[in-house]
């Protein structure tokens, strides 16, 4: 097939779908980031809730390829199918915080590479899982765990903190996959479906690298980051509070997240700075 005659016509730089495409490819995401997200749904993170999910690779793939509406709902009815099917019900925890945090995160996603170059896909992808992780877990903290079922009996400065945590955890844990993973789908599209995808991704993914500078600071700084906050929790006063905000006995496993996280970051982020 012509590329010219590919489904998701372009304008500008924008990819416009016809609504039986925009249907299919919505419903396509959803369940493949429900099916993602389900798979490691039993993993959680240090604080005891909020899980490990590399899945976002999906939506973000979505969003690149077929714009930020397809992305977002896909991505905002997945979560609210693997949330639901974890706990055998409509999950309000769900409802309330992570079909918001996931909608608003990949619309953001697809609005900012709607124009695509490797430097907007890095930048896309640091505001999408900064702004769309905070809305996740300040909400699921504060408005569900805190209001709705009263499970976190603390002050409006501690909610805070834990809030903070949990954006944390889910940032660099997914960083990695959707700066390392989601680029090979896109190539990958590229070669094996070149009438699907957009002019300006397709020239990008088959023919540019991305950005060795810009993708190095974007693995190296958040990593830094995580290690002073590790820092900080292993030597100050904020271990205390975080123990006690997460009822934990040891804040060790949250300090490994912290360290092991950062390293791993730097250690992306170093490397590819070496490359030739």
């Amino acid at each position: 097939m012509s590329r010219k005659h590919q489904a998701n016509a372009e304008t500008g730089g924008e990819r416009r779908l016809r609504r039986s495409v925009e249907a299919i490819v919505t419903a396509m995401c959803a369940a493949l980031y429900a099916a993602g997200s389900y798979a490691t749904a039993y993993i959680p993170s240090p604080l005891g809730f909020g899980q490990f999910r590399p899945a976002v690779v999906i939506p973000a793939f979505f969003a690149t390829i077929f714009g930020p509406m397809p992305a977002a709902v896909g991505a905002a009815i997945g979560t609210l199918l693997a949330d639901s099917l974890k706990h055998g019900m409509l999950y309000m925890g769900s409802l309330v915080a992570a079909v918001p945090g996931n909608f608003i995160g990949f619309y953001l996603f697809g609005y900012i590479v709607r124009r695509f170059s490797w430097t907007r896909f890095i930048l896309a992808s640091l505001v999408t899982l900064t702004i769309g992780n905070a809305i996740t877990a300040f909400s699921y903290v504060i408005i569900f765990k805190a209001i709705y079922v009263q499970a976190l009996p603390f002050s409006p400065g501690t909610l805070t903190l834990i809030s903070l945590g949990l954006t944390l955890y889910w940032f660099i844990t997914m960083l990695p996959f959707v700066l390392l993973v989601t680029p090979l789908l896109i190539r990958a599209a590229a070669h094996a479906m070149p009438s699907i995808v957009p002019e300006d991704v397709y020239l990008s993914g088959l023919k540019s690298e991305l950005p060795k500078k810009s993708f190095s600071l974007a693995m190296t700084i958040p990593g830094i980051l995580m290690v002073i906050i590790g820092l900080a929790t292993t030597f100050t006063p904020l271990g205390t509070i975080t123990a006690n905000a997460a009822k934990l006995t040891s804040t060790i496993l949250i300090e490994l997240m912290y360290y092991l996280g950062g390293i791993t970051l730097i250690t992306i982020g170093l490397i590819t700075a070496a490359r030739k």
